[in-house]
C-alpha cells in the first residue's frame, strides 16, 4: 500500500528497497499497533504516519552516506527500535545494537527481529550512561544513532562514548537545533567530538522538516564520561 512512498524516499537516498524488504516494513507496522495496546510504544498509530513519522524519518540516516559504509551501529535508547530496526531492514548485513533502559521494549523488539528473520541483532538492557562505560561497549562502534527525544548536551554524554575513533555520532532532532549545538558544542569537544554537518531532513508527502547533527569522533573520550546518571541530572557538562 505504501510501497510507492517508500520507494520513492529510499530512491531520493541513492538506495534501494525490494519488496521482502517492503514487507518487514508491513510486519513491524503490525506488530508495533498490536503491541502498542499493551504497553505504550508510540502515539503515532495511522498506518501512513507510521510510515512517515517512523520509517521513512528513521531510513532519512542515509542522507549521511557514512552510514552505508558501518559495520556495526548501535542505537542508544532505541525504544520501539527507531532508527535502529529500519536502519537494520535497509542494511540487513549490519551488525546492530539496540539498547534500551526498559525489557518490556527490549521484548518487543526481540518479537520483531525474530517475526522480521533479522539476524546479528543484539539487545542491551542498561541506561545509556551505564552501558558506554562497559567495555565491551565503549569505542566500540561505527556509528551511533539516536532518536531520543534529549537535549543534545545530554544526549552526546550518553551517546559519543559508544563510537570509536573515526566513527561517527548521529543524532536525529527536530526542526530548530541553533541553539541546542551552541549549547553542546564545549561538551562535543570535551567528549572527543567535533560537528561535521548538519543536515536538513524532508519526508516525502508532509511539511515537516528535521535535522541530522553528525558528529564526528577525532578523539578518545576521557575516562570520566559519562558519569553517573546523578552526576549528569546534577549539572551538564558547560
Amino acid at each position: 500500500m505504501y510501497f510507492e512512498l517508500m520507494e520513492e524516499s529510499v530512491k531520493n537516498l541513492g538506495i534501494t528497497i525490494d519488496k521482502n524488504q517492503y514487507e518487514q516494513f508491513e510486519k513491524y507496522k503490525d506488530l508495533l499497533k498490536e503491541w502498542n495496546e499493551k504497553m505504550n510504544l508510540t502515539a503515532i498509530t495511522e498506518d501512513e504516519e507510521i510510515f512517515k513519522k517512523h520509517f521513512i524519518d528513521s531510513i532519512k540516516v542515509f542522507e549521511f552516506k557514512e552510514v552505508l559504509k558501518a559495520s556495526n551501529i548501535i542505537d542508544v535508547g532505541t525504544g520501539a527500535g527507531f532508527p535502529g530496526i529500519p536502519i537494520k531492514i535497509m542494511m540487513p548485513e549490519v551488525k546492530l545494537t539496540l539498547l534500551d533502559s526498559l525489557n518490556k521494549r527490549l521484548n518487543f523488539l526481540k518479537a520483531v527481529s525474530e517475526e522480521l528473520n533479522l539476524s546479528d541483532v543484539q539487545f542491551v538492557h542498561s541506561r545509556a550512561e551505564d552501558g558506554g562505560r562497559l567495555e565491551e561497549h565503549r569505542e566500540n562502534y561505527d556509528i551511533a544513532v539516536s532518536r531520543a527525544v534529549a537535549n543534545l548536551t545530554l544526549l552526546s554524554e550518553l551517546c559519543i562514548p559508544y563510537v570509536k575513533k573515526g566513527g561517527y555520532f548521529v543524532a536525529l532532532k527536530g526542526p530548530a537545533v541553533e541553539e541546542e549545538i551552541k549549547e553542546a558544542s564545549k561538551a562535543i569537544t570535551v567528549l572527543g567530538g567535533k560537528i561535521r554537518e548538519i543536515k536538513e531532513i524532508s519526508i516525502e508527502g508532509m511539511d515537516y522538516k528535521h535535522n541530522l547533527v553528525i558528529i564526528e569522533k577525532v578523539k578518545n573520550t576521557p575516562k570520566i564520561y559519562p558519569r553517573s546518571s546523578a552526576a549528569i541530572k546534577k549539572s551538564l557538562i558547560k
